[in-house]
């Protein structure tokens, strides 16, 4: 037999005498309690004597991290959702349950605990248990090491047992929760409605990206998860809404790398009446104030490097990044027609197959991203790999858009909303034509453009590399607490 199974044998039998003995080993009780940061806030600056003198009872739960066992004594190590406490059970003092039985806990349990606090000689507050209550018998050893690359794979799958043994895990999932807590008040003290819009499409749409395809039984049709929802929202725009957002899930039939998970959060949002400026304006101002509130500073590391988020934020645009970070003049290149030979040096595959905006933004992809540490906004970007954003007033070939970026990674993507219906329907055209991924042909948005679309600004702002930005994590599935995996 294997030393776990081994193991869990043994726990089995223990759970099988308590039941023996009369001890419910699942009871279905409220725990009236303080949680350990709780007691550790009332009573941590008292001294032993104080302590002493006060007599003060407490009640709190939570799971047995560790079990030091000195005979007739016992220190463990309970932890809650707030963090640990010790705990120091005497068999002369313990008055429920008998102390044998008390014997047959194991780390993983999860009890009840009464009893007065004190201090020890070393200075840990503790608490001398009364009364202990076993909540629930753990039938399964917990990780002794949980951390290391080769179990990377094994946190992902089992996240629970994470959260349990591995403390930075649970502060990333708080923190991310702070995080859009505070977009979602941002957005709200400013008028922005938050809204819901269907996860089911009958058009995929509002992005270039492959769909999941599933099927409804009762109207025997297929349907898409949502790659956007961003032409629904600006159907709302339509309607007289004028500010709305919504923090949901986009689904994408695409890779798994360190920056994409198949399943991820966006907070996308619409304003009538401003523009990709006043976007970015918009977008300095609240995710400085956000790092600000997390960290009272301005600076944050990640990947060892330290981000600076005060503001201003740098500004370049496609054209110009090419230049500062490559050397490269795409004007002259396309003068001079050698544009698909530098993108065939650069190692591109087919270059001759794109056309000629997708092309100059695959070279910037190349050359320029991962020199994009610092907040940066690009602007300028082709009108081919940007169907839904307004062409430049000065350019054609170019669009109202931007992409905010942040230590290589694209974290936010805006820009005006084309809101001629014409050009709307010619650009849909041109993607079926040209089979891009996701490319439909949305009548109903074509309608609704012809109703009116009032000057609308739009964004995307990418939730989960937010959070790994703000927690230093390495890889998306950090910050996601069940992202797909290989079965």
């Amino acid at each position: 037999m294997e030393p776990i199974n081994e193991l869990i044998a043994v726990r089995k039998e223990k759970e099988k005498i308590l039941r023996e003995m009369g001890i419910d080993t699942y009871p279905q009780e409220r725990w009236a309690y303080i949680t350990t940061e709780e007691i550790l806030k009332r009573f941590g600056s008292f001294s032993e004597k104080e302590l002493e003198a006060m007599n003060e009872q407490v009640s709190i739960a939570g799971r047995i991290m560790s079990f030091r066992d000195f005979g007739k004594s016992a220190f463990i190590h309970i932890q809650d959702r707030a963090g640990k406490v010790q705990i120091y059970s005497r068999k002369d003092t313990l008055k429920t349950p008998d102390y044998t039985i008390f014997k047959k806990f194991d780390i993983g349990d999860i009890i009840g605990v009464k009893g007065r606090v004190f201090k020890t000689k070393t200075g840990e507050l503790t608490v001398l248990a009364e009364e202990i209550k076993l909540l629930t018998k753990s039938l399964r050893p917990l990780p002794e090491k949980w951390h290391g690359l080769k179990d990377v794979e094994e946190r992902y799958r089992k996240r629970y047992l994470d959260l349990i043994v591995t403390p930075r895990v649970k502060d990333i999932f708080i923190k991310r929760a702070k995080i859009i807590d505070f977009i979602r008040e941002y957005l709200k003290e400013r008028s922005f409605l938050e809204v819901e819009t269907p996860m089911m499409h009958i058009i995929p749409g509002g992005a270039v990206a492959k769909p999941f395809v599933t099927h409804h039984n009762a109207l025997g049709i297929d349907l898409y998860l949502r790659i956007a929802p961003e032409l629904y929202l600006k159907r709302l725009i339509v309607g007289g809404l004028e500010r709305v957002f919504e923090i949901n899930r986009n689904f994408r039939n695409e890779g798994i790398s360190v920056k994409h998970n198949p399943e991820f959060t966006m907070l996308e949002f619409y304003w009538a009446y401003a523009t990709y400026e006043d976007l970015m304006e918009f977008t300095e101002e609240m995710i400085s104030s956000l790092v600000f509130k997390l960290f009272n500073s301005y600076k944050v590391s990640y990947n060892e490097k330290e981000i600076d988020f005060s503001r201003p934020w740098k500004r370049l645009t496609m054209m110009d990044a090419l230049k500062e970070f490559g050397g490269v003049d795409i004007e002259s290149l396309l003068k001079s027609d050698k544009l698909l030979e530098f993108a065939k040096e650069l190692g591109m595959e087919s270059p001759e197959k794109e056309k000629k905006g997708k092309l100059i933004t695959k070279i910037f992809e190349d050359i320029c991203e991962s020199h994009l540490i610092q907040p940066t906004f690009i602007t300028d970007y082709p009108v081919e790999v940007s169907p839904l954003a307004k062409k430049s007033k000065t350019n054609p070939e170019l669009t109202e858009r931007f992409e905010l970026y942040i230590s290589g990674m694209e974290v936010a993507n805006g820009f005006n909303e084309l809101n001629d219906p014409e050009d709307q329907k010619s650009r849909f055209l041109e993607q079926l034509k040209e089979k891009e991924e996701g490319a439909s042909m949305d009548e109903d948005y074509i309608v609704a453009l012809e109703y009116g679309l009032p000057p609308t600004a739009g964004e995307g702002i990418g939730i989960d590399r937010l959070t790994m930005l703000l927690t230093n994590s390495p890889s998306i599935r950090e910050v996601i607490l069940f992202p797909l995996l290989r079965p």
